[in-house]
């Protein structure tokens, strides 16, 4: 296949970002098609890790992740009758690293992955600037999203504010353009040899990290352990439009930290998404509607960049967020799961120990954290870019804007989650909060959600002291009501 086509170019390079595969990867498939010898490199970007904890899980997932990327170009190459292929890689700011070994390589393009976070679009246009110097050219193409940018707009052509609408208008364009996967296998042949004295890929402790639990908690890496994870999740697919709401039952995909890193095309997650809810499964209907509202905050992302750091509706920042000693205390008591309510602090302690947090909780604990403390969104949106394995900024921004009710398709201001009734609701047995409250294992199925309000002979025969195994509730539900309303009148009439 690949002898029959017309190639341009001597040498190109394909620049892994959160693109992390090789099969159905729409770079590498453009590079191979263009040119007669092709190169692989991940750049760990001194940019982006230099603010990073030194241990990481993300950091550790991209370094297990590329390890797999590795092995799959060498078996690519050695198919094909070429010895020596494997993925090249840099320490350093990528702004600097890129370019340079682009030079060393003397490609004449460099092949990557859209991404529109403003970092990586400020990023990309320095090193397309470099790379310009040197009389390379950057190609960019869509790979992350199903729909990306201005490819799904209202008939006016304006960008899309209600999810609903979006929708509808996202499954009439994959009528027309149903996803196709780009081939790579096929064109292999032209990938290139690692030039000599390319070291392998390095360990955590030579980029300055550490090991994480990454390794003991049930997420596999890799392009191979994204399939592992999407076979299995096939299997319950059906049942995913109930399952998904109850944090202590299998019922989510876990393909999240995946999907962020690219080690799993969403073109496929599509396909088998769809063809399952073409066939009458309400599971995949619902499921196909998360990967749509994945869209969705990306296309906002890029139509408002502002959201970043302002509401995306202004009025919204008109709100006089708590401040001050109280609420510093009140923020660590969420972090660190403090706050007295079962639920979100079990959550919390997920998220801390583990990287993850079931979807259903992340609405718990954003509402909690914006309409109980009366804390800024913003606050809570960097504790979680900062703890959570599949951060990804879009997603993140969308989610919190939306719990503030400042975003685009947002809850109501005046809609507050009952921290006690989502408890009672989605973990009627407790199961998950005595997985993360082991001191409070044995209060009953209906006191475990409120110990506050047990008798103290219950409390005495479970074993628990309110203010030395668990606290009490740092705000009541009714007051803190009542304050966020008083708090949102600014937005009354926006």
């Amino acid at each position: 296949m690949g002898a029959h086509i017309d190639k341009s170019l001597e040498r190109a390079l394909v620049w892994l970002r959160r693109d992390l595969r090789v099969a159905d990867h729409a770079a590498l498939h453009h590079a191979l098609r263009s040119a007669r010898q092709v190169w692989c490199a991940f750049i760990f970007d001194r940019e982006i890790l230099d603010a990073l904890p030194r241990a990481d899980r993300r950091l550790e997932f991209i370094r297990d992740s590329l390890i797999g990327v590795d092995a799959e170009l060498r078996a690519l190459g050695a198919a094909h009758g070429v010895a020596g292929v494997g993925l090249l890689w840099r320490h350093g700011v990528a702004a600097d690293e890129l370019p340079a070994l682009a030079a060393a390589l003397r490609v004449q393009a460099v092949y990557a992955s859209h991404d529109d976070d403003p970092y990586a679009l400020a990023r990309d246009a320095r090193v397309r600037g470099r790379l310009a110097e040197a009389g390379v050219a950057l190609h960019t193409s869509k790979d992350h999203v199903m729909f990306e940018r201005s490819e799904v707009m209202t008939q006016s052509g304006t960008p899309f504010s209600v999810f609903t609408p979006y929708r509808a208008a996202w499954l009439r364009a994959l009528h027309t353009t149903p996803p196709k996967p780009y081939p790579v296998a096929a064109l292999a042949a032209a990938l290139a040899p690692r030039p000599a004295g390319e070291a392998g890929l390095p360990g955590l402790e030579a980029l300055g990290f550490e090991p994480t639990n990454l390794h003991t908690l049930r997420l596999p890496s890799g392009p191979a352990g994204g399939q592992a994870l999407l076979d299995g999740f096939l299997q319950r697919i059906d049942l995913y439009d109930e399952s998904r709401n109850f944090p202590a039952i299998k019922g989510p995909s876990y393909l999240s930290t995946h999907l962020r890193f690219g080690t799993v095309s969403i073109r496929h997650l599509v396909r088998e998404a769809h063809a399952r809810a073409a066939a009458g499964s309400r599971g995949a209907e619902v499921w196909l509607s998360e990967l749509v509202w994945r869209d969705f905050y990306h296309q906002v992302l890029h139509h408002h960049p502002h959201v970043v750091e302002r509401a995306f509706k202004p009025a919204y920042d008109r709100i006089r967020w708590a401040h001050g000693k109280l609420a510093d205390e009140h923020f660590a008591a969420w972090c660190e799961g403090r706050t007295g309510y079962p639920l979100v602090d079990a959550a919390m302690l997920q998220i801390d120990q583990s990287g993850y947090m079931h979807n259903r909780l992340r609405m718990v604990v954003a509402s909690f954290l914006i309409k109980h403390l009366g804390i800024d969104w913003r606050r809570g949106a960097a504790w979680f870019a900062l703890k959570l394995n599949d951060f990804d900024l879009a997603a993140n921004n969308g989610g919190w804007q939306w719990a503030a009710s400042s975003g685009c398709d947002a809850q109501p201001y005046f809609r507050i989650f009952n921290p006690i009734a989502q408890s009672q609701k989605f973990d009627a047995q407790g199961r998950f909060i005595r997985r993360y409250l082991p001191q409070l294992a044995a209060l009953s199925d209906k006191l475990i959600h409120a110990p506050w309000l047990a008798k103290p002979s219950e409390l005495q025969a479970a074993g628990v002291q309110l203010g030395r195994d668990y606290p009490t509730p740092i705000v009541d539900h009714a007051q803190a009501r009542a304050a966020t309303l008083a708090r949102y009148a600014v937005v009354k009439n926006a």
